[in-house]
């Protein structure tokens, strides 16, 4: 077969190998106030409370009032106010505030407290124990974010090896391996530097340590944590600034098996083709097959989170946008604003100049862009070329809301979609437009609209077998703050070596650290389980309690959140799962039409199909459901299996979301009763097609859920129906 390239920075497709509440504050800067810190005796825990009957709070002040009241008397209200992290209107009843343990006790004893918990990175001890394999560019290991301070040495299983010369591997970075045309001999190893700084970026995202007073080109101020600081990295660059070719990628996964990781992040992706002819999937169904968390496949989708890094394109009115290079000696007097794609050339318009030093008519002038989200800072640098003093960059409609802060080379601002058609109004009817940008730095909206789902990410439905949704679930992956090979202002200074970037590379490793907090967890978890937890407990709305948006703010489909957005601190606790064993695929793979021999490619066993009872791939024991409807069919049944991994005795009610296009929706039995921990429980969902008889054409597709609810969980399973 011939050996091919993946890309990073996919667009596509991600594998993993993760709150609504967390996610949005971890996203490396300004992280410890999301989670304990390890050098404070305070840790942040979730309480849940009891609704008042006798009133009900009428503004946020008033809610923040009452939930204040639980806290600890002794504290001092300016103390208080410190000690508040969170305060939920619409996702719980509840806060989240910085206790001592002593303090989370007295709580639980108040009247009126449902519940009080850590959290995943107290219940994990923070991933300790745990090995991320990270196949992508390498590392730079000298980084701080690879500090080893606080972190055990690595469990007695591992078996891999360190190439970097010298002392650059401790007992954060345990390995690091290049499979990049090398051989595996330890004499000829080619150490694994990161040349490109994605590797770098992924890396510190699943498992940096704690590295405080951390910026980029002096934003985003704060600490900088990965999402399991105490679990151990293994690196396999298996990417160069040309790709990744199969062959490489599969000797990572392989050394990666062999050397016995924990959890596989990958990210990296390619087109869409037939399983047996993926080398990722069936690399990752191997790992899958030795217990290692490469859940067989998690797909993930990129969102936003409630950090900006702002400035404003300044004409007669403001826009605001995003940019990293914020200038502080920039003169913001206005200048002559021009659009070189003013005679309707698309690529002027796009700031693809040709020869830009040929191009006096941009010298000294502010510079209007078009762009697709590609070839950001490029077009700057054209501008720059050109003799442009800056730029505003100006998104089409594709990518919409969504804005990149980015570390341009010139002052500049991306501004959205709505706003350029404004600025090329106002260019249009002024005599002499002029503009100018205004820096304003890093702002945290706690009201925004994040997350809201990046015009980049991955979207459905699933090409190859549309009976499993995809994606699965959404993670943070625009404008993420995390480690880099080096300073960008070539300062000395290592903690000041971290840069912002976007992609769903960005929002893999974040799973691949919950993975890993799982993992640690619930270590008798197997990798579907874990997989089935982040799924059925993903948030569905955004900090305004709203239903998530895409780059249009409008809301987004099922195809671009799957089930949802992740929601760690509930994935600790999801009180069923829906379990996979690895030869449970076997009938699902006979179901989509593969041969005896293509199937035998993924599993690593002869296989015969037609003595198999084979399941039509809706059928697969899956955390989601997605069923079609195809010519005359009306009826459709869905089977699924859950285990209790919650309360021994339980019970749950199911609670069904309407879906347009659909007569009814039947779940039998209405109720699980549980009388044991780890007990199955089987349940069928019957959907029924409406007929219309005035000839009216079904959506293509409908969306909703089935809910099963107990008195302390909620356990959500996205629906989408299709209608041929």
């Amino acid at each position: 077969m011939e050996d091919q390239k993946c890309r990073l920075s996919p667009t596509t497709w991600t594998i993993f190998i993760l709150n609504l509440i967390c996610i949005l504050s971890i996203s490396r800067a300004d992280a410890a106030t999301a989670g304990a810190d390890a050098s404070s005796s305070l840790s942040t825990y979730v309480i849940q409370v009891r609704k008042p009957t006798d009133k009900h709070p009428a503004t946020i002040e008033d809610l923040n009032t009452l939930y204040r009241s639980f806290l600890p008397t002794t504290a001092a209200s300016s103390e208080q106010e410190q000690r508040m992290v969170h305060s939920y209107r619409h996702v719980l009843s509840g806060f989240a505030a910085k206790l001592t343990a002593e303090e989370a006790k007295a709580i639980r004893e108040k009247d009126g407290v449902l519940n009080v918990r850590v959290g995943l990175w107290k219940d994990s001890n923070f991933g300790k124990g745990v090995i991320i394999g990270v196949l992508d560019s390498g590392i730079f290991p000298d980084h701080p974010s690879f500090s080893d301070e606080g972190v055990p040495p690595p469990p007695a299983k591992w078996k891999g090896r360190c190439d970097f010369k010298g002392t650059s591997c401790n007992n954060k970075l345990i390995g690091a391996r290049s499979l990049i045309g090398s051989s595996s001999t330890v004499a000829q190893a080619v150490p694994p530097y990161d040349h490109a700084g994605h590797g770098t970026h992924t890396s510190s995202t699943a498992a940096g340590a704690f590295v405080r007073d951390a910026s980029a080109l002096g934003n985003a101020n704060g600490t900088a944590i990965g999402m399991a600081p105490l679990a151990h990295l293994a690196i396999y660059k298996v990417c160069d600034e040309n790709g990744c070719a199969d062959s490489d990628i599969l000797a990572g996964l392989d050394a990666a098996i062999e050397d016995r990781v924990d959890v596989l992040s990958l990210s990296l992706g390619g087109h869409s083709v037939p399983l047996y002819d993926d080398m990722i999937a069936t690399g990752a169904f191997a790992a899958t097959q030795k217990g290692i968390l490469a859940p067989w496949i998690l797909t993930v989708g990129a969102s936003s989170i409630d950090r900006s890094i702002k400035a404003t394109a300044r004409l007669g009115n403001g826009f605001d946008g995003e940019t990293l290079y914020q200038p502080h000696d920039f003169d913001p007097v206005p200048l002559p604003l021009v659009y070189p794609g003013e005679n309707e050339d698309l690529a002027l318009g796009s700031c693809f100049l040709g020869s830009p030093e040929n191009r006096s008519d941009l010298r000294g002038k502010v510079v209007l862009c078009d762009s697709d989200g590609t070839g950001r800072v490029a077009k700057g640098q054209a501008v720059k070329d050109a003799g442009g003093v800056a730029m505003i960059l100006v998104n089409d409609p594709t990518v919409g809301y969504t804005t990149f802060a980015d570390a341009h080379v010139l002052p500049a601002v991306q501004a959205r979609y709505v706003a350029g058609r404004e600025i090329k109004r106002y260019l249009s009817t002024a005599s002499a437009p002029k503009a100018t940008i205004l820096f304003k730095g890093m702002h945290i909206n706690r009201r925004s609209v994040a997350p809201a789902v990046a015009s980049f990410s991955s979207r459905g439905p699933n090409i190859q077998s549309p009976g499993i949704l995809k994606p699965d679930i959404i993670g943070p992956g625009l404008n993420i703050l995390a480690s880099w090979p080096f300073p960008l202002d070539n300062s000395t200074d290592k903690k000041r070596a971290f840069n912002v970037k976007s992609g769903t590379s960005m929002s893999c490793p974040h799973l691949s650290g919950v993975a890993a907090l799982l993992r640690s967890a619930h270590p008798d978890w197997s990798p579907a389980a874990i997989k089935s937890a982040i799924m059925t407990t993903a948030a569905t709305s955004n900090m305004k309690g709203q239903p998530i948006v895409d780059q249009t703010l409008h809301p987004a489909d099922i195809f671009a959140t799957g089930a949802g957005h992740i929601n760690p601190s509930k994935a600790v606790d999801p009180g069923l799962i829906y379990d996979i064993a690895p030869q449970d695929y076997i009938p699902y793979l006979c179901g989509l039409n593969y041969t005896d021999s293509e199937i035998e490619v993924i599993v690593r066993k002869k296989v015969t199909c037609s003595s198999i009872r084979s399941i039509p791939d809706y059928q697969l024991n899956y955390p989601s459901i997605s069923v079609r409807f195809e010519g005359s069919v009306t009826k459709v049944s869905v089977t699924r299996t859950v285990r209790n991994v919650g309360p021994a005795k339980s019970r749950y009610r199911s609670v069904i979301d309407p879906i347009k296009g659909l007569d009814s929706i039947g779940v039998h039995p209405r109720d699980l009763v549980f009388r044991e921990a780890n007990q199955t429980v089987s349940y069928r969902v019957d959907f029924t097609r409406r007929v219309d008889r005035k000839g009216t054409a079904p959506p293509p597709f409908a969306q909703g859920a089935i809910t099963w609810v107990s008195a302390r969980h909620s356990v959500r399973t996205a629906v989408a129906v299709g209608f041929e």
